[in-house]
């Protein structure tokens, strides 16, 4: 079976990047991105904006390296990665929840589109706070497919 499973957005992150470590020894990172969109009313003619947050997670050690380094609250950030959907139950609780979101994996990828914001406010190449210097992030990609990839039967 064959599909598209594809989710991209720019947006501004809503907090610093959260890095939280596993019991496997590995690590998670957590952001949150917000994108605005704004219609006009047809009752009162007057402009209305609306935020979408999404969720976006990673599990790989070099993007997380560099999320910790680079995701400040406020960065506008483009992100591309595949929709992921998880189920869980909380404790003492008898139904299920779930949640869905952007899964930066091999062949995901974050681009900033803007400088970090320097102690004094200006838009030179500061620090971010932790010793490193603030540049656009080098994107996190897939090897390409190569012809034996691309030999399958397709089944229609």
């Amino acid at each position: 079976m064959y599909g598209l499973n594809r989710a991209e957005v720019i947006g501004r992150l809503g907090a610093d990047v959260t890095v939280n470590h596993l019991v496997n020894g590995g690590r998670v990172a957590n952001m949150s991105v917000a994108t605005d969109e704004g219609y006009l009313d047809k009752n009162t003619g007057e402009r209305v904006d609306r935020t979408e947050w999404h969720r976006v997670v990673t599990f790989q050690p070099g993007l997380i390296d560099m999320l910790e380094r680079h995701a400040r609250k406020g960065r506008l950030v483009y992100v591309s990665g595949t929709l992921q959907t998880r189920r869980w139950r909380k404790d003492g609780e008898d139904s299920d929840r779930f949640s869905t979101e952007i899964r930066l994996a091999p062949g995901g990828r974050v681009q900033f589109l803007d400088k970090p914001k320097g102690a004094n406010g200006s838009d030179a190449n500061a620090s971010t706070g932790n010793g490193a210097q603030a540049a656009p992030a080098e994107p996190t990609e897939a090897p390409a497919a190569t012809q034996e990839d691309l030999d399958d039967d397709i089944p229609f």
